[in-house]
């Protein structure tokens, strides 16, 4: 699996402004418009290389929608696919393998007449034990060169997880909300790098709602709730509690709320304010 560094962004408006949504002039009630929310991507992603490398491709521009598991971003694999294809050809060669099966063949016949011959007293024990000798030689040399075989495959593998890191793929469906670099620039490894793209989930969204206190144990986890996206895009939309916050904020006298929006098609837009209600 290709290894790519991604930074998630937790995305939080400030408790005040929250409580402000949620419970203008006393706070609405159950079944009279719902209460105020935010429709929020599911996370935010910053796309950085494992490794450092000229940038070859960008196969997704800004407003791009992306699958999980799509590449988006290739480096430069030159090198890496020239050694790759050499470890591949030696991983594969049968040449040396079968020369030293045939000398290993060769060694046990020699020892098998060297070893009747010295039991008819033909031959003196020095010749038996210089054919065993060879014997032995034979044998290890025909598992040495299974062993060669054995060290190509494990470089050609490595070697292909090398040209898999240098393919930076998305690790979300989702759309792309910022390109931050281009073709022939390098790419940066590391937490503090700059970003190559940053992308938004949208399957599934997050819902966020401030409820006042009043509606503590009404909502609970895996309840729905019906969420209303603000006009023009309207729309009715069932979304299932995921979270339900512990803590009261004691200014306000509100706590959180999460829910989780199904997006398959991405046709509800993130990033808008909307009504949800609770039946």
């Amino acid at each position: 699996m290709n290894r790519t560094l991604i930074s998630l962004l937790t995305l939080a408006l400030p408790w005040s402004a929250w409580a402000e949504m949620a419970a203008p002039a006393g706070g609405p009630k159950p079944g009279s418009g719902g209460y105020a929310c935010l429709i929020e991507p599911m996370q935010r992603i910053e796309l950085r290389s494992p490794v450092e490398g000229r940038i070859a491709a960008i196969h997704a521009e800004r407003g791009a929608e992306v699958r999980k598991g799509q590449i988006l971003v290739e480096l430069d694999t030159a090198s890496e696919r020239a050694a790759l294809e050499g470890a591949r050809f030696r991983a594969h060669m049968q040449g040396q393998i079968r020369s030293a099966d045939s000398r290993l063949s060769a060694a046990k016949e020699k020892f098998q007449r060297r070893d009747e011959l010295l039991k008819e007293k033909f031959i003196a024990n020095q010749d038996r034990d210089d054919a065993l000798a060879e014997l032995n030689q034979a044998d290890a040399a025909a598992a040495e060169a299974r062993d060669n075989q054995r060290l190509a495959a494990l470089e050609q593998q490595r070697l292909a997880e090398l040209v898999e890191q240098r393919r930076l793929r998305s690790p979300v469906n989702g759309i792309v909300t910022e390109r931050l670099q281009g073709v022939g620039e390098i790419a940066q490894a590391g937490d503090g790098a700059r970003p190559v793209l940053r992308l938004a989930q949208t399957q599934p969204l997050r819902v966020e709602v401030v409820l006042p206190v009043a509606m503590l144990g009404k909502v609970k986890v895996g309840s729905t709730g019906i969420v209303e996206p603000e006009p023009p895009l309207g729309g009715r939309h069932v979304a299932t509690v995921t979270i339900v916050d512990r803590v009261v904020d004691s200014a306000s006298g509100t706590f959180g709320v999460r829910l989780e929006l199904n997006n398959p098609k991405g046709s509800i837009t993130a990033g808008v304010k909307c009504r949800t209600r609770f039946e």
